[in-house]
């Protein structure tokens, strides 16, 4: 066998292990991945390799699922396992098994969203991985942006992601220990106290020079360290700058900034500090005293990771291991905190779940688990190269998991209705609950009255008739059509037997009988509204679970009640 033969028959294996674990449908992205992954010594060839993985994905999701899974068994190979994603991430560089210490640091603004999701889930497996250390960390230190109760939504979030969290700190609990260090730094002339205009330090900064404050003595530093902690200075009027290099490469790294005063009060300590310090200052003070090993970051946060990188070396400390993985792009749904808290206080949202948001309350609220979740995000793995979260795979691994659990319920959208003719008695159409387990069935009763049966069906459906059209009511009867009106349409009853809608190519519809319709709306993830009825069955369901209305989509019961019903859409 030529090499080109076997890295064709090594592409197919996975391709179809893909491809059965997602409905049939091989994603050439995850497959190339695989390759990359397993075998390096294809890496120098990512271009010939990519055409050939494009070719076997589009053979493989040509074959039906049972073929798929065929061909597997053949091959003596199991369905990939969703857990089998968790190996791809690449181990962590100088890692120990039981030393390794990981935080997961969120300021409390808000609660979680799909970017912080990804953060505290790569940090909670790699700390399971290593049988390590994960440290939920808030990060307070900017009066402006705490929302008091952003802390227990945090945990909250992380307990239904399942993320564990080994130790938990406040920053604003720990200003003594910055004071301190901030000492210790003016002291070893690590930083300076710097009085100058902003825009004047600006100007200096830009064109890599020193400002005038920077030559200050150690114990003029320290002095006015002293009269910035004793409220001597104004908001503005004085700051404590990191000594850097002044014509670094990167400008946002010069002299930045360590400890500024905040007038404002913080929500959590009140006016006790006027003094607080920077993300930077705190982050790197923390992650030394908390003995942080490795740190997970997006690469927006390189120029942040070169700024602390001048503490840990002004202090003699011991650098922690930077990781940093490319942006997470979340088309389709707000991420912004700041934007989803100032559209709470306009009336734009009507909460931290609003479904037009990517918060994890929003996911929660429309029944995505997090399961399918995680395992979302553990494929995209732990990757320098900018990704675009896939709602498409999110809903394929959700899919998996609702399907077995979710009863079955018709539900017919800006209903129209339908007058049957011809039957003179009540039928009874008994429905399974569930196609693939025993759990009974529901009963839909045709019900004559003064010669007609009055049933809704979706308006996609009923605008789609013409006279003499002959369809088929699911797992009831067969209805040739007399006329079409204005929001009514006439019919017959044609007759009852399966075979004979099938053999004259019936098309098949959900209903619902008038009879016994509830009010049902579901909200969407753009904010829209799908209003109609659900057959009365569904009074049996509880708020929280999932239903599937069937031949529509998914969705999670808000309210269920003889008066009316309330979903939000999960997914098709």
């Amino acid at each position: 066998m030529s090499e080109l033969e076997e890295l064709r028959d090594v592409i197919r294996r996975y391709a179809l292990e893909n491809a059965a674990k997602y409905d049939g449908k091989a994603n050439p992205n995850a497959v190339m991945k695989k390759v990359m992954r397993e075998h390096e010594e294809y890496r120098d060839r990512a271009k010939e390799v990519l055409k050939l993985v494009r070719e076997v994905v589009e053979e493989v999701n040509k074959m039906s699922l049972e073929e798929i899974k065929r061909e597997l068994e053949e091959l003596g190979a199991e369905e990939e396992e969703e857990a089998g994603e968790k190996g791809g991430l690449k181990p962590l560089p100088g890692a120990k098994e039981g030393e390794v210490r990981l935080r997961f640091a969120p300021n409390p603004s808000g609660p979680l969203h799909l970017g912080h999701a990804r953060a505290a889930v790569l940090n909670d497996e790699y700390a399971r991985r290593y049988g390590g250390t994960l440290i939920l960390r808030f990060e307070d230190t900017d009066p402006r942006r705490v929302d008091p109760e952003a802390y227990d939504m945090i945990e909250e979030d992380l307990e239904w992601l399942g993320v564990r969290v080994d130790e938990r700190y406040v920053q604003s609990n720990r200003m003594e220990l910055y004071y301190r260090v901030a000492e210790e730094l003016l002291e070893r002339g690590g930083a300076y106290v710097c009085t100058c205009d902003a825009d004047e330090f600006r100007r200096l900064r830009d064109r890599g020079q020193a400002c005038p404050c920077r030559s200050r003595e150690p114990e003029e530093n320290l002095e006015l360290w002293e009269e910035m902690l004793d409220g001597a200075f104004s908001e503005g009027e004085a700051v404590v700058r990191v000594k850097t290099k002044v014509d670094h490469p990167d400008p946002a790294v010069r002299e930045w900034v360590a400890f500024r005063v905040v007038e404002e009060e913080h929500p959590m300590v009140g006016d006790r500090y006027l003094v607080w310090p920077t993300m930077n200052f705190a982050v790197a003070v923390d992650d030394h005293f908390m003995e942080v090993t490795h740190v997970l970051r997006g690469k927006d946060h390189e120029s942040n990771t070169r700024r602390q990188e001048f503490i840990f070396e002004h202090l003699g400390w011991e650098t922690p291991e930077y990781v940093h993985y490319g942006i997470l792009k979340v088309e389709g749904s707000v991420l912004s905190t700041s934007k989803i808290k100032e559209g709470i206080k306009s009336g734009e949202f009507t909460g931290w779940d609003d479904v037009r948001t990517a918060t994890l309350r929003a996911l929660r609220r429309r029944g995505i688990e997090p399961e399918a979740l995680r395992e979302t995000i553990l494929e995209i793995g732990l990757t320098d190269v900018d990704a675009t979260f896939s709602w498409k795979q999110l809903y394929s691994r959700n899919r998996r998991l609702i399907d077995p659990k979710s009863n079955r319920y018709f539900f017919v959208r800006d209903p129209v209705e339908l007058r049957i003719e011809g039957l003179e008695e009540p039928h009874a159409a008994t429905v399974p609950l569930h196609p693939d387990k025993d759990r009974g069935e529901r009963a839909l009763v045709l019900h004559p009255e003064d010669g007609e049966c009055r049933v809704w069906l979706d308006r996609e459906d009923g605008e789609e008739l013409e006279e003499g059209d002959l369809i088929r009511l699911m797992n009831a009867v067969n209805v040739e059509i007399v006329e079409v009106g204005d929001g009514v349409v006439q019919g017959r009853y044609h007759s009852e037997d399966y075979r004979t809608a099938r053999r004259e190519g019936a098309r098949i519809v959900h209903w619902v009988p008038v009879d016994q319709a509830i009010p049902c709306e579901v909200l969407r993830p753009d904010g829209s509204v799908d209003r109609g009825y659900v057959e009365a069955n569904v009074e049996r369901e509880e708020p929280g679970r999932t239903v599937q209305f069937e031949r529509l989509y998914f969705a999670r019961i808000e309210e269920c009640g003889p008066s009316g019903v309330r979903a939000v859409y999960a997914h098709d």
